[in-house]
């Protein structure tokens, strides 16, 4: 391995389509800091234009919840009165 891929990093791209929309995951990009990783994201992802903004993390800097333990970090069972499961709706509402 030489010197320069030890100095490269794995970087998450996200991009923004248009203002007030949310940033969604593209892909990945190799890079040795945050400025090549966004033009290098730019380049490969954006390079039409298709972009609004663009965000660049390092994959190592993401944290994610244990799919195992999904009971334990989505449980609402004590928040009832955010499912609406116990009102009555009129006949005449339509879609809900």
């Amino acid at each position: 391995m030489t010197k320069e891929e030890k100095e490269t990093c794995l970087w998450e791209v996200f991009i923004q389509p248009k203002n007030g929309l949310s940033h969604r995951h593209c892909g990945s990009v190799h890079a040795s800091d945050r400025e090549l990783a966004i033009l290098s994201a730019r380049n490969v992802y954006a390079r039409r234009g298709e972009g609004q903004s663009i965000w660049v993390v390092k994959s190592t800097d993401i944290v994610s919840s244990d799919p195992d333990k999904k009971d334990e970090v989505f449980s609402s069972d004590d928040k009832i009165y955010r499912h609406p499961t116990f009102y009555d709706v009129p006949d005449d509402v339509g879609h809900m």
